[in-house]
């Protein structure tokens, strides 16, 4: 194998990804249904007139992107690429922090698991792919009548482990229905779930019980609620999807009356 099918070998992941990430956007804007947080991805933080706009500026976006790997070589379409999923990585990394209850919205509404470390290290991965691809010497349609099937299949299989899509869609082939409709893991298997998780060894130190005093269930969240020393209450929402859920954590100070008076502790 030599150096030009090294640089090759993740031209047709990319060129594959970027149209699926087209369709799926394309998918959303035409069903004509008010989307939801994990179908808009990063548009979610954009005026609810734009959003639909945006969703097809950026599946156009992907589709020319998709277009200019497959039949050029040119710089300026490679660099390009490598600015589209750098850029993805710091949106991700910001939506995470200011909505940690929306999806990526990367391939629509199969993207409803809130944003956590694999869907960030994906774009990161794709980035370091798409830097590979600009000293590839050949056009993506020698990549797909050509492949290196060694390394395509390596970055294929790394971009599987990262996605948390492909959960997604085996549980929907199991049950046939949106996280939200399903019925839930048991309330302890839920808070087993907790218990394993980072945040929660990262906050455990502050509870006064590790007992929850109330818990209910909202679409695909399950809530928690403890006390602290200090007496306010610690929510922990768990997420229903996946043997590794994403979890969040805030504290609602005593006294408060109203829900936007919590103080987020981590996103």
């Amino acid at each position: 194998m030599g150096v030009r099918d090294v640089l090759a070998s993740q031209l047709p992941i990319l060129i594959v990804l970027l149209c699926l990430g087209t369709v799926a956007k394309a998918a959303v804007v035409r069903s004509g249904r008010e989307p939801d947080a994990a179908q808009l991805g990063p548009a979610v933080l954009i005026p609810g007139r734009f959003r639909a706009p945006a969703l097809l500026v950026c599946a156009a976006g992907e589709l020319a992107l998709a277009a200019g790997l497959l039949l050029t070589t040119h710089p300026a379409v490679r660099w390009a690429t490598v600015a589209f999923f750098a850029i993805s990585t710091y949106v991700l990394m910001e939506l995470r922090r200011r909505r940690p209850d929306a999806g990526c919205g990367c391939f629509g509404e199969v993207s409803s698991a809130p944003v956590g470390v694999r869907s960030i290290a994906r774009t990161t991965v794709m980035t370091g792919m798409a830097v590979m691809t600009v000293w590839a010497p050949v056009p993506g349609w020698v990549a797909f009548a050509q492949p290196s099937w060694g390394m395509l299949l390596a970055g294929l299989a790394v971009l599987v482990v990262l996605s948390p899509e492909v959960e997604e869609l085996v549980e929907r082939a199991r049950h046939r229905a949106p996280c939200e409709q399903r019925p839930g893991p048991a309330e302890s298997v839920m808070l087993a779930r907790l218990r394993a998780s980072g945040v929660w060894r990262a906050h455990r130190a502050e509870l006064a019980s590790a007992e929850p005093y109330d818990s209910w269930r909202e679409l695909c969240w399950r809530f928690f609620v403890f006390k602290n020393h200090q007496e306010d209450d610690v929510v922990f929402a768990v997420f229903t999807a996946g043997r590794r859920p994403a979890v969040r954590v805030a504290v609602v100070e005593a006294g408060s009356e109203t829900l936007p008076s919590y103080t987020p502790v981590s996103a």
